[in-house]
């Protein structure tokens, strides 16, 4: 590991974080200066930043492990991987919703929002110290807030309050056990945290670690802080509602994952992530059975997606194949989770009921819908099946035969309820045209997203051949 003390190679180590910051700077001044009708100004800045920082993530990968401002921020695998994967998955989501953030009166300040957020998912999958982490966590769920409550309707003003509310009693816990862990082993720094925690007593560095790992969870819609998610999916327009599902998520498994590794063997933390890992996957497949509502179904599935993606997790340093599979299983669920959104998006239906008779009338968007949604089970040769796959050998390999055994229970399971959505898509009888949304222009860009991220889906079979690049040494 080299330690690089240059200020200015320390700064080109987090270039990908600097030049997301100075996006959503540029994309909101330049919204506040320019007239509505040249907002798209703000538009081509958002994505020219989100373009450039996966570059320098990409670059990244190239680059030699080490830890950067007195060894607070790592870069390694784990965080060139989450840099570039919510590079895209941003950028995908403006591209998904780019009629509808048009549209709206804030368009600029959406950008600066997404771009805010994002940044600080990226932040909370490198960092090594705990004061960072709770940084990163604020400025990832600060601009959440905005993003949901721009919809200005009934049940987006409760989804907003509601997510505030769980975010704030969520961050309160976080910073009790940043104090804790931080009075148990005198610094924040997760190699101070590594050393001094080892003669704790298991019990309150326990009670440290549930404090921390409440605010995370939180991010990454797991159980017991998600109610939220399903809420928020409703009540937030379309490209927030991708956003909020798919973005957080990364970066908060991701800093989950870096902080199990220095956690001391007396504290029993892969119970810990395996129960809560069953309870997310069990309780978001069956809360999403009830449902009538796509973007509630999607909700819900993203609950129950934290469960299984929190397999890796609950093994993260006692196989090889822990962070391989998370980082392969991040990508894939991006892509697939986002795709089902595009389909909402082109068709403007939201009901379940309103997507009868889709396959006749619009059959590249049935076959997009069917990709996704089959992608999001895990079915072969999509690419959520090689994330799934994947996980469940890391999982088995780490000793957690029982955790395996209930998620593919459960994903057998989500079958049906995503069957409740594709079934009406194939039946003869169409949906009464008043229930139709007629949008020319969304319909042909989130059409086209749609397609692509069908075609990508299917071929991101292929990822399981580059599996071997998300394998490296994380820095502790």
């Amino acid at each position: 590991m080299e330690m690089d003390n240059g200020a200015g190679m320390e700064f080109l180590a987090v270039a990908p974080e600097m030049i997301v910051l100075l996006g959503a700077i540029a994309a909101l001044l330049s919204g506040s200066f320019l007239r509505r009708d040249r907002q798209w100004i703000s538009r081509v800045i958002a994505i020219a930043a989100l373009l450039a920082g996966a570059a320098l993530a990409g670059i990244a990968f190239t680059q030699p492990v080490r830890t950067v401002f007195d060894g607070s921020f790592a870069v390694d695998v784990g965080t060139n991987a989450a840099r570039l994967i919510i590079c895209l998955a941003t950028l995908l989501v403006i591209v998904l919703g780019i009629e509808e953030l048009t549209a709206g009166p804030q368009e600029s300040e959406t950008y600066a929002l997404m771009l805010l957020s994002a940044l600080g998912a990226m932040v909370m999958s490198g960092t090594s110290d705990l004061l960072i982490l709770a940084v990163g966590f604020l400025l990832a769920s600060i601009p959440l807030y905005a993003l949901i409550g721009m919809n200005r309707s009934a049940t987006g003003a409760e989804a907003a309050m509601k997510t505030y509310l769980l975010g704030a009693f969520s961050g309160i816990a976080l910073l009790l056990g940043v104090t804790l862990l931080y009075a148990l082993a005198g610094g924040t720094a997760y190699a101070t945290l590594q050393t001094g925690l080892v003669d704790m007593p298991a019990g309150v560095v326990a009670l440290g670690l549930v404090g921390v790992l409440a605010g995370l969870v939180f991010k990454a819609g797991a159980v017991p802080a998600h109610f939220w998610v399903p809420d928020a999916a409703e009540g937030s327009t379309v490209s927030a509602a991708a956003f909020l599902t798919t973005v957080p998520k990364i970066g908060a498994l991701v800093a989950i994952y870096r902080l199990l590794l220095v956690m001391p063997s007396s504290v029993n933390w892969p119970l810990l992530i395996g129960l809560l890992a069953a309870m997310s996957m069990t309780l978001g497949n069956f809360a999403a059975f009830a449902q009538s509502d796509a973007r509630r179904l999607l909700g819900w599935s993203t609950v129950s997606q934290a469960g299984y993606l929190l397999l890796p997790v609950a093994v993260a340093g006692l196989t090889d194949l822990a962070l391989p599979s998370l980082l392969l299983y991040l990508g894939g669920y991006a892509v697939t989770n986002l795709g089902a959104f595009a389909v909402i998006a082109a068709t403007g239906r939201t009901a379940l009921e309103d997507y009868r008779g889709l396959a006749r009338s619009k059959p590249w968007l049935s076959v997009a819908l069917v990709v996704s949604l089959l992608s999001l089970v895990g079915t072969p040769p999509t690419v959520v099946f090689f994330g799934k796959l994947t996980t469940f050998t890391a999982a088995w390999d780490g000793g957690l035969a029982w955790l395996v055994a209930i998620a593919a229970i459960n994903t057998v399971a989500s079958l049906f309820y995503y069957l409740r959505w594709i079934m009406p898509a194939f039946q003869r009888t169409p949906a009464p045209a008043s229930r139709q949304v007629d949008r020319p222009q969304a319909r042909r860009w989130a059409t086209q997203t749609a397609y692509a991220a069908a075609v990508v889906i299917v071929m991101g079979a292929l990822l399981g051949l580059v599996l071997p690049l998300f394998d490296g040494p994380l820095v502790r």
